[in-house]
């Protein structure tokens, strides 16, 4: 939609126990408080509707803020409102120097950053249940994967020093490894049959494991940020996005650095393809080649990983594009 099509600008700061609003009508704006809550969301529909402010031309923008903002975007969706769903940084990066912050400030220089940006800004676009699902389940894996990671530290740490004392801290430890194995498992079997009952999911995780060095982990992260890869139109964009694409960094005569990658990227994403990366130098005959050549020329180990992350991004959009799987090439 463009500008000229809405009339009212609303942007929303969302907190735990607290959301607020702000009204921009022309050179009016008008702000409010409601409770993060199902009555909260009901009454600021309500005050729209007081305010005789049509959803069709209203734009709401709110910042991104993981599940607080879930029963406001559930409503939303259901009243089909316009609205959009904005990182942060962005929003803070488009209006410049800012001086002070509150909650109430910024759902103005939110509803600020809608009247400027609307025309580029991309209208919230939700994912299927089953993603959701997925999502939550493979959150809880990660904690518990963390926590064991944590507990497992004390005890080699001792045993590098002390043997004797490094064997009695595991003793202690090990009934809750585990457990923590057997819930890690649990959660993996129910990931597998979410999986095998939906179609779409199978078919894309079938897919995107076809190529070599890419497990089911890292491929259902790329299909719940990507939205079953549909929020990307070029392959290099999402490479980008993973924080795999290095940029030149010149300025005139004086400044003549190395091409790196950009610090803003998904880390989840960089972390699982390093360690996919890893395992293709190793079990992918042309990728095996590739590094050996590379690092045979002398260049620097993580730059040809970092080229390898690059290459197994472009094979999983080949992949989904082709709607075929890998074809291993024989050295």
């Amino acid at each position: 939609m463009k500008k000229s099509d809405f009339l009212y600008f609303v942007g929303i700061d969302v907190s735990k126990h607290t959301f607020d609003v702000a009204i921009i009508n022309g050179e009016t704006i008008k702000s409010f408080l409601f409770d993060n809550s199902i009555k909260g969301v009901k009454a600021f529909l309500k005050l729209l509707k007081n305010q005789r402010m049509p959803l069709n031309e209203t734009l709401i923008c709110m910042e991104h803020t993981g599940i607080y903002g879930n029963l406001l975007i559930t409503k939303l969706l259901e009243t089909e409102a316009v609205f959009c769903v904005e990182m942060s940084l962005r929003i803070t990066r488009s209006l410049g120097i800012q001086r002070g912050k509150n909650d109430k400030i910024d759902a103005i220089r939110i509803a600020q950053y809608a009247v400027k940006n609307c025309n580029e800004m991309e209208m919230y676009k939700p994912i299927p249940e089953i993603l959701e699902k997925i999502k939550i389940l493979i959150k809880a894996r990660e904690q518990l994967v963390n926590f064991k990671a944590d507990l497992n530290k004390y005890p080699n740490e001792v045993n590098h020093f002390a043997p004797e004392l490094g064997k009695l801290a595991e003793k202690q430890i090990r009934k809750t490894n585990k457990c923590l194995d057997d819930e890690i498992k649990r959660i993996e079997a129910d990931l597998q049959a979410f999986i095998l009952a939906d179609e779409k999911l199978n078919t894309t995780v079938g897919l995107v494991t076809s190529v070599t060095g890419i497990g089911i982990m890292t491929a259902l992260y790329l299909i719940i940020f990507t939205n079953f890869f549909t929020r990307y139109q070029e392959a290099k964009q999402l490479a980008c996005y993973c924080g795999v694409v290095p940029f030149e960094h010149t300025s005139g005569s004086s400044v003549q650095k190395r091409s790196r990658v950009h610090h803003m990227a998904n880390k989840t994403m960089k972390r699982h393809l390093h360690m996919c990366a890893l395992s293709a130098v190793r079990y992918d005959p042309e990728l095996k080649i590739y590094y050996k050549r590379k690092a045979d020329e002398g260049k620097n180990k993580m730059l040809i990983l970092n080229n390898v992350r690059n290459k197994l991004i472009l094979r999983v959009c080949a992949v989904i594009k082709r709607q075929k799987p890998y074809q291993k090439s024989v050295a």
